[in-house]
């Protein structure tokens, strides 16, 4: 079985296949070559047939939901990709409460859900430019919040294609770490449990976080959010402000200087760059600091 096999079944499970798409059009960082082709995921059913299938067959496959936590390779990606978008975002509301939501959801999209039912808890999140897979993958958290905080369990998909669920205490969530990380399981669904709340409340916060992403972030440049991760006790912008790199380039990715913690797509970036500019700024904190700062986004090597 070779790659258009995989596509073949997948066009029989209805899922819609598109060949020899540019990996940046699919992340927020607008950087990464082409794959053979891409897959949109429509069910659990069809993704553990198709997984089953690369799996037994030797055929390497990528998983992305908005791509919004990853570089990917200049040279594209050799094998299968596996998107889970619209296609696999389905969202509902039970009456325990609970919110079952696919991992192709938005999490701007679960949190307005979250507004429109009068649920709190999950108003940190919205502006997280990532879905609720890659969220529960990375336990994504802002401003005071992480997802562990209002995840009940999660579906997922194990390297055989079944089907199996994680309780939140089976998930080793820690910051923006989880059991995914290391088992290579597929999220695909997430069931959060939020509390009733007042709407004008949750949509003010709402709308308060927002406003400070804008100001605070670099939203006008392609970026993969937060770069670094936070060392304990301080803060990977201000280590690297300190160490007067605000600003730093590297071909056409850049330090930004809105803020130091974000390295930027502000020219027509390539993957290469990004990871100069990331070497030298761990090298350079290291060396002036002690800190050493360990890279939060995801690099996709082909």
């Amino acid at each position: 079985m070779k790659i258009q096999d995989i596509c073949n079944l997948a066009e029989q499970n209805n899922c819609k296949v598109m060949y020899n798409k540019m990996l940046k059009e699919y992340t927020s960082f607008k950087i990464g070559g082409v794959c053979p082709a891409i897959i949109e995921v429509n069910s659990s059913d069809s993704l553990s047939s198709l997984v089953k299938a690369c799996v037994d067959n030797g055929i390497k496959y990528l998983v992305i939901g908005k791509g919004s936590n990853m570089l990917c390779d200049d040279k594209g990606f050799g094998g299968i990709v596996f998107h889970i978008g619209n296609d696999f975002s389905e969202i509902k509301l039970h009456d325990s409460g609970v919110i079952e939501v696919e991992a192709g959801c938005s999490l701007i999209k679960l949190c307005k859900f979250a507004l429109d039912n009068s649920l709190t808890g999950l108003e940190f999140a919205y502006g997280i430019p990532g879905t609720v897979g890659g969220a529960i993958y990375m336990n994504a958290g802002a401003y005071g919040g992480e997802i562990k905080d209002v995840l009940q369990s999660a579906e997922f998909l194990d390297l055989t294609g079944k089907i199996g669920t994680y309780s939140i205490d089976e998930m080793n969530l820690s910051y923006r770490r989880s059991i995914f990380q290391s088992n290579n399981y597929i999220i695909t669904k997430g069931f959060f449990k939020l509390e009733k709340g007042i709407k004008a409340d949750i949509e003010s916060k709402m709308t308060d976080l927002m406003n400070r992403r804008k100001n605070k972030q670099p939203l006008e440049y392609p970026n993969a959010g937060s770069t670094f991760k936070r060392p304990e006790g301080q803060f990977a912008g201000k280590l690297i402000q300190d160490c007067g790199l605000k600003g730093y380039s590297f071909g056409g990715a850049m330090v930004s200087e809105k803020h130091s913690g974000f390295v930027i797509n502000y020219d027509n970036a390539t993957c290469e760059d990004v990871k100069q500019v990331i070497e030298h700024v761990q090298k350079t904190v290291v060396d002036k600091t002690g800190y050493f700062l360990d890279c939060e986004v995801k690099i996709i090597p082909y």
